[in-house]
């Protein structure tokens, strides 16, 4: 494991070490690697913006963030991220971390696939999702340092990334496509199923048991 890629030291406490072995036991190389890039990436962000986070709670959050699409961690009827973030507070519990760092985390994870909320909230919230914007859709490549950039794809490989995390999203919840009503997992699911359509928020509201 490393100690340090593209200027950020890599938590290596006993808490961030059993994280690491959640992922390395649940997860494979294609989450591995994208949750150490998601990581560096938002840490990065952060020193560069000077934003003042918690380097463990953000390395802890990346960590998390795609757990729930893994078999141990998924529910048969929650979002994914909410799975991620659920297991992720029940891992910090063990560790007596505050309660405000543990909401932190699990907003964290929670809202790293909603834009428009995420990049408005706490540092730890906004550097995940900034992390993953970068890596999975490209946002912000072109104002991110192209050396540490670099640095980073080579210390975590992305080996065929964009051909394999669609497929991985949908292993993830295609036995629940109606979690993704109203955030964009739905594509996901049109992308493989495009005979299927999760309900319309339009008929939600006309079909309402309302009288007007």
């Amino acid at each position: 494991m490393f100690q340090e890629v593209a200027g950020i030291k890599i938590p290596d406490s006993q808490l961030a070490k059993e994280a690491a072995d959640l992922l390395r036991e649940h997860g494979d190389d294609l989450l591995w690697n994208h949750s150490n890039r998601v990581f560096l990436f938002g840490a990065v962000n952060g020193k560069k913006t000077k934003q003042n986070h918690d380097l463990e709670l953000l390395y802890v959050s990346a960590l998390f963030h795609d757990l729930g699409l893994t078999k141990k961690f998924s529910s048969p009827d929650l979002r994914f991220e909410v799975d991620g973030a659920n297991a992720a507070r029940s891992f910090l519990q063990q560790y007596q971390i505050p309660d405000e760092s543990i909401r932190l985390v699990w907003d964290a994870i929670a809202l790293h696939t909603t834009p428009g909320v995420a990049e408005h909230k706490e540092a730890e919230v906004a550097l995940l999702f900034s992390g993953v914007g970068l890596d999975v859709m490209g946002d912000g490549f072109e104002q991110f340092p192209d050396d540490l950039r670099e640095e980073i794809i080579k210390a975590f490989p992305r080996n065929n990334f964009k051909k394999d995390i669609i497929p991985a999203f949908y292993e993830g919840f295609k036995h629940k496509p109606e979690t993704t009503f109203g955030n964009m997992k739905e594509d996901i699911i049109e992308y493989f199923r495009p005979e299927y359509k999760n309900k319309n928020f339009c008929d939600c509201i006309l079909h309402s048991p309302w009288t007007e």
